[in-house]
């Protein structure tokens, strides 16, 4: 009876919480501004201050944790399709980079004007602080399993130099999905696909044919798309 209490709070926890999270990208939508006041938000909201606190601990926190929602949905969709623990980790990554911008479409307004606040003041990526956690535990599961299967240790890759990579390529395909005028964001997909093939040649000590095929990629859409 207890165990049951606990989860129906946290069920009822988490509701809210997404209520919150609602309430906050209408209000930045509508404003084209972050709310300021903790009050004057739940005001707009119909909601009690002291209920707010009980999730949030600042509106900062709110801000940071959308970006958190984001990595959480994206595994919850991947988890229940039951092929997605048997691939491997390459089409894991993809899996989880074609799903993650798929959701991303569905917030495009907020995650664009969210997205040119935070990639153009380096001290704005403070809120992204709880998806770079999310995802290089995410890479560094990769990584780890890739050197359970080389044969040396000289050969293996050490996760916390390389899920830093991968942080640094998620980082780089936002700003290209930013970008993107393409229809049906096609060229956003080509570079998912471009850069995950070349991180796992490189991982695999093969990257020579990978990384000349991204390098013409981004070269065509740099400078000939233009």
């Amino acid at each position: 009876m207890y165990y049951c209490t606990i989860q129906n709070q946290q069920m009822e926890s988490q509701e809210f919480r997404t209520k919150i999270l609602s309430h906050y990208t209408d209000h930045v939508l509508a404003h084209e501004a972050y709310p300021k006041s903790v009050f004057k938000f739940c005001q707009t909201a119909g909601m009690e201050e002291k209920d707010f606190y009980r999730v949030f601990g600042s509106l900062d926190a709110v801000r940071e944790y959308i970006w958190e929602a984001f990595f959480i949905n994206t595994m919850s969709v991947l988890e229940k399709d039951k092929n997605f623990k048997k691939v491997g980790r390459k089409e894991k990554l993809l899996s989880f980079y074609f799903t993650f911008f798929e959701l991303l479409l569905l917030n495009r307004s907020y995650v664009l004007f969210a997205l040119h606040q935070e990639m153009n003041n380096m001290k704005d990526l403070v809120y992204l602080k709880g998806l770079r956690r999310h995802f290089k535990t995410f890479a560094t599961d990769l990584i780890e399993e890739g050197n359970a299967d080389k044969d040396s240790r000289f050969q293996q890759h050490p996760p916390k130099l390389f899920s830093e990579a991968a942080w640094l390529q998620l980082l780089f395909l936002l700003k290209f999905w930013i970008a993107d005028r393409s229809e049906n964001f096609e060229k956003t997909d080509a570079a998912i696909e471009k850069s995950v093939h070349t991180a796992f040649d490189v991982f695999d000590n093969t990257p020579l044919d990978s990384i000349l095929d991204l390098g013409k990629f981004l070269w065509k859409e740099k400078f000939v798309n233009a």
